[in-house]
C-alpha cells in the first residue's frame, strides 16, 4: 500500500518562512570577503530519542556556509530508523537548515525535512508496509563550542500519527568542522 500525504498549507508557509530566513543570512555579508570555500563547513548532528519500548536514531550529514560569526545556513540528508515493538521504519530525505549564534555559546536553529518513510508492521503472521512523506520542521536550542552544539529541537509540524519521531521534543548533537 502507497499512500501519498499531500503538502497542507501550514507545512507550505513555514518551509516558505525558513526559505527567507535562508535568504536573509544571504544578504548579511555584501563585501564577499574571503574564499567560497574557506567559509563552508562539513559535519551534521546525530539524534536518539528513547521511550518505553520504543527507539528513534537519526544520522544527518550536512554542509552550511558561514556567512559571518552569527548567521550560517546550508543543506544536508537525514537517514533515520524507528522501532517501537512490532513496527520499524525507515525515513530518509534532504533538509534544509539555518544556525544563529547570537552569543558564541548560544545556538538557535530553524531546520526543515521532508522524509521519506517506508514502515512495517508485523501483525499475527502478516507484514503490512505503507509508504508515506513527512514533513518536518524543527526549532531549537543549544550550547555551542568550537565545534560542537548540544541541545534540543521542538518539531512544530508534529504529528502523532505519522510523524517517525516518538514525540516533538527530539534532543541533538550537532558537529561541524
Amino acid at each position: 500500500m502507497i499512500f501519498v500525504k499531500p503538502l497542507n498549507r501550514k507545512t507550505f508557509f513555514l518551509g516558505l518562512f525558513l526559505l527567507f530566513s535562508i535568504g536573509f543570512c544571504f544578504s548579511q555579508n555584501p563585501q564577499g570577503n574571503g574564499n567560497f570555500w574557506d567559509k563552508i563547513r562539513f559535519g551534521g548532528g546525530i539524534g536518539l530519542n528513547f521511550s518505553n519500548g520504543g527507539f528513534n536514531g537519526a544520522l544527518s550529514p550536512s554542509a552550511i556556509y558561514q556567512f559571518n560569526e552569527i548567521f550560517a545556513a546550508g543543506i544536508g540528508a537525514n537517514v533515520n530508523f524507528f522501532k517501537f515493538n512490532d513496527q520499524q521504519l525507515w525515513a530518509y530525505g534532504p533538509s534544509a537548515i539555518v544556525l544563529v549564534n547570537p552569543i558564541p555559546e548560544i545556538q538557535l536553529s530553524g531546520e526543515f525535512e521532508q522524509l521519506r518513510v517506508n514502515t512495517s508492521i508485523r501483525t499475527l503472521g502478516s507484514t503490512v508496509e505503507e509508504d508515506y512523506w513527512s514533513p518536518g520542521l524543527f526549532l531549537g536550542a543549544g550550547y555551542s563550542t568550537n565545534f560542537a552544539t548540544f541541545g534540543i529541537r521542538y518539531n512544530v509540524l508534529h504529528d502523532s500519527e505519522d510523524s517517525i519521531y516518538l514525540n516533538a521534543w527530539v534532543p541533538f548533537i550537532r558537529l561541524y568542522f
